[in-house]
């Protein structure tokens, strides 16, 4: 079994000089064509689709990539509005206040990201032991709403 597998391996495996490196230009070509970049090979909607299944996080990352991958992110409102949808849950008021405004889906996700996220950490008691401002985590503060803190102090009287 081990020498099957010594068989089907893509590595080289004679020892004559001239086989060698006939080999070891056919795997070198085989690499170069392995490492293309996929959106140059798939029609630009399927390309969308698979970043379409990126995190937030992974999305701007991805954007980082090169060149291709940035025009593709930043230039699709459809990636970000679907994050953004999510944060509208939460944010729902400053959501659609960005959106009557006529910023982009990715400007409205990146200003109402965190403030959704810290408005969740509030909602879920993250901060109930908090008994002083000095003791209030960093990113936890955001300039909330009158109804936004009544839901947060409705939620910690419940508690």
């Amino acid at each position: 079994m081990k020498q099957e597998t010594m068989r089907s391996s893509p590595f080289p495996t004679s020892s004559t000089p001239d086989k060698l490196s006939e080999e070891l230009s056919m795997l070198l070509s085989m690499r170069a064509e392995d490492q293309r970049n996929f959106t140059e090979a798939l029609p630009p909607e399927m390309t969308l689709r698979i970043f379409s299944e990126l995190d937030v996080r992974s999305l701007c990352r991805a954007s980082l990539t090169c060149k291709q991958w940035n025009r593709l992110i930043e230039g699709s409102d459809s990636l970000w509005r679907n994050h953004c949808l999510t944060v509208l849950a939460v944010c729902n008021k400053e959501v659609t206040g960005d959106r009557q405004e006529g910023l982009s889906w990715k400007v409205t996700l990146v200003r109402n990201y965190q403030k959704s996220r810290a408005k969740k950490n509030w909602m879920k008691g993250r901060f109930s032991h908090v008994r002083s401002a000095d003791q209030i985590p960093p990113n936890s503060m955001y300039p909330f709403d009158v109804e936004t803190w009544g839901e947060i102090l409705e939620a910690e009287l419940e508690r």
